[in-house]
């Protein structure tokens, strides 16, 4: 047969296979573009292929073939131990802690007694530190516990004062009323009539409120007069009582001598001549040192628990609601913008009175962090805490005065007194945030010290020369608050002659800030412990030392307009939703602020008393009344206090300083014959 006459079915299957190798070969080439396109494109994403092998590593499957190769490889000896051993520590975990706390525990428990007894005087500080965490730990857990009982045991109790609250109430207030004023009357007869002045200023305070509260009806008393009253209290304690006073002092010193480890900081970075810039080098190290300080003890909980024991006290006493409680407390220790993040979820559920008490609170006070830096200044460390303590209480007396509360607060106790721990991992971060949060508050005082103190020179010299056209070239920013505050300052027990120069400090304070205020309040102090001249060329050099006294109090808060935009703008950041209510409140709280520091200083001024001054009238009474009157150190050195606080204006016009009597400036200045007095000015006493 020939070729063409093969038969068809042998054919084809020559002609398939032609064409499968035909497809196998173009497949082929097709696979081997696509691999090599596979591979460029995987080659630029190599950490995601990165990622996608971690991922599978980590599945279900692979874990279950590990557990398989652990199955087939026996556990060695010490794994086995090691696995036994942790088993029972987890087991016994809570126990084994209870025994590390309890040695540690014992072992400072030891070490405290050992101290008291080899030097107890020495080992006070810290066996009252002791005794006082001792006595609170324990009664948390007591109260943790036994809570609900005790109000059942109190109840019949409570329910008889609710039933004859009516009348048991105008027994206690005229009680307490007749005990303040035959304290008054007592008081004065000791220490003289300045005092009177403070009250009387204390009682216009609270009817300027009144006058121009927002609901004038609606006032509810008991907050204004507990608030007033535990600020009485307070200051009774700590500047009248000597366990107070030197327990404050004590503290101030501690505090004095903390701040001062700043030095080893500041010298290292700036070099052993960092003094020199004095303000720039010396004071804001130790806001940074003093943030960082309490970012840490916050990390530990202990400020947390402080707030949470001082709201609680102000809010049985006073009355207030939880939230502002709480607030009001932690505006004792930190500044006005971080207390309210301790009621952060609250705030857009708060009632306007409160969102205007909150505000006040921060008005009222200061931040620790900037308290260092006022006591390296020179001011009283003692008065600067007891006027931050002071302030609180007094804060929701004045904005529950001039904003009473018209709403049903929403939020309760509890949730007031939950505050979180922060955000730091341990101690080191906790005291590195701290310090990398003080920048922006160290540059914020930088910078407005700078354009403040510039606005200042330059709004002196626009004033004198506007006054040059009157023949007044002396016009200055300082004269024209001298006159503005002048009669809140002598209303606060401010002596007459000083009066004029702490209204200038209240003007620094309001137009500007407290730093300027507290700066130049520190240059009189220095003056005064110089002991130079009173008056240079008729002009009051520094004040005395009551004077001083009542403007560390006055000044000692957050209320001036700078602080205004500050508040507004983070209290808005932290509930946006209650923008209007923020900035129409705001004002109102300002001026609040401002009369609750005034507030606070009328309380020092009722309070504080030279005794110095109480010594000098007592010796030199008695030693001129005698004829055989000695040239002592005592009496020198009160003839120099004396001579140093007189004004003197002319023949007949002098004016005897400390309230001290005529005869004694004249019989002084005939024993000390000073240059600066003539004393033939002083006339006779009538």
């Amino acid at each position: 047969m020939s070729r063409c006459q093969q038969p068809l079915g042998s054919q084809v299957p020559n002609q398939n296979e032609e064409d499968f190798r035909e497809n196998q070969n173009t497949s082929g080439n097709d696979s081997s573009l696509r691999s090599r396109a596979v591979q460029n494109r995987g080659h630029g994403k190599a950490k995601q292929d990165e990622e996608q092998v971690t991922i599978e590593l980590d599945s279900p499957r692979n874990k279950e073939d590990a557990k398989d190769d652990q199955e087939t490889h026996p556990k060695g000896y010490l794994e086995r131990k090691y696995g036994m051993i942790r088993d029972f520590y987890q087991k016994h975990k809570t126990t084994f802690r209870y025994i590390f706390w309890g040695i540690l525990l014992a072992g400072y428990l030891a070490v405290v007694i050992a101290a008291c007894a080899l030097n107890f005087h020495r080992a006070l500080p810290l066996f009252v530190i002791t005794v006082a965490a001792i006595f609170f730990v324990v009664w948390d857990h007591f109260m943790a516990k036994y809570e609900h009982r005790i109000e059942e045991l109190l109840s019949p109790g409570r329910r008889f004062l609710d039933s004859h609250w009516f009348w048991l109430k105008w027994v206690i207030w005229s009680s307490l009323i007749l005990g303040v004023i035959f304290w008054l009357i007592f008081d004065t007869a000791k220490l003289g009539q300045r005092q009177l002045v403070s009250f009387g200023g204390l009682i216009m305070y609270v009817i300027l409120m009144f006058l121009f509260s927002k609901h004038p009806t609606k006032v509810r008393w008991r907050p204004v007069f507990w608030g007033i009253g535990l600020q009485f209290l307070l200051g009774l304690i700590i500047l009248r009582t000597g366990p107070g006073l030197v327990a404050f002092q004590w503290l101030g010193k501690q505090v004095q001598t903390f701040l001062e480890y700043t030095d080893a900081g500041a010298s290292f970075v700036f070099g052993e001549k960092y003094t020199d810039h004095f303000f720039a080098f010396k004071v804001l190290p130790i806001v940074v040192f003093f943030s960082a300080v309490m970012s840490m003890l916050y990390y530990l909980g202990l400020m947390q628990w402080i707030i949470r024991k001082v709201g609680w006290l102000m809010l049985v006493t006073v009355g207030s609601s939880p939230i502002e409680s709480v607030v009001a407390a932690g505006n004792i220790f930190i500044g006005q913008t971080e207390s309210p993040l301790l009621v952060r979820p609250y705030l857009p559920h708060v009632t306007r009175s409160e969102l205007h008490a909150i505000m006040t609170a921060g008005f009222s006070t200061i931040a620790g962090s900037v308290l260092g830096a006022y006591i390296s200044f020179g001011i009283s460390p003692t008065h600067l805490l007891t006027a931050s303590v002071m302030s609180a209480p007094a804060s929701l007396a004045m904005a529950k005065l001039l904003w009473p509360e018209t709403e049903t607060p929403k939020i309760t106790l509890k949730n007031a007194m939950e505050m979180e721990m922060g955000d730091s991992r341990n101690l080191l971060e906790a005291a590195s945030q701290g310090a990398s949060a003080s920048i922006s508050l160290v540059a914020n005082i930088a910078v407005n010290l700078i354009a403040f103190l510039a606005l200042l020179s330059f709004a002196n010299a626009a004033l004198s020369w506007f006054g040059n056209m009157f023949d007044y070239p002396q016009l200055s920013f300082e004269i024209i608050c001298s006159y503005i505050f002048m009669p809140f300052s002598f209303m606060m027990g401010v002596d007459w002659q000083d009066s004029f120069m702490v209204g200038k400090l209240i003007g620094y304070k309001t137009f500007f800030n407290e730093f300027v205020a507290y700066e130049h309040l520190s240059k009189l102090v220095h003056l005064r412990k110089e002991a130079g001249p009173k008056f240079v060329d008729g002009v009051q050099q520094y004040i005395s030392i009551r004077s001083e006294t009542i403007a560390t109090y006055a000044l000692c808060g957050f209320a001036n307009f700078g602080s205004l935009g500050i508040v507004i703008g983070g209290l808005t950041s932290m509930a946006p939703s209650r923008k209007r209510d923020i900035a129409s409140g705001a004002v109102r709280a300002l001026i609040a602020g401002t009369v609750a520091c005034f507030m606070t200083a009328c309380i020092a001024g009722i309070l504080s008393s030279t005794p110095v001054d109480i010594t000098c009238h007592h010796i030199l009474e008695n030693a001129f009344a005698s004829s055989l009157s000695q040239n002592t150190t005592d009496m020198v050195s009160c003839c120099q206090s004396l001579l140093s606080s007189t004004v003197a204006v002319g023949p007949g016009e002098v004016i005897p300083g400390g309230n001290h009597s005529l005869s004694s400036l004249k019989n002084c200045c005939e024993l000390l014959k000073p240059s600066t007095l003539n004393c033939t000015w002083i006339p006779d006493e009538l």
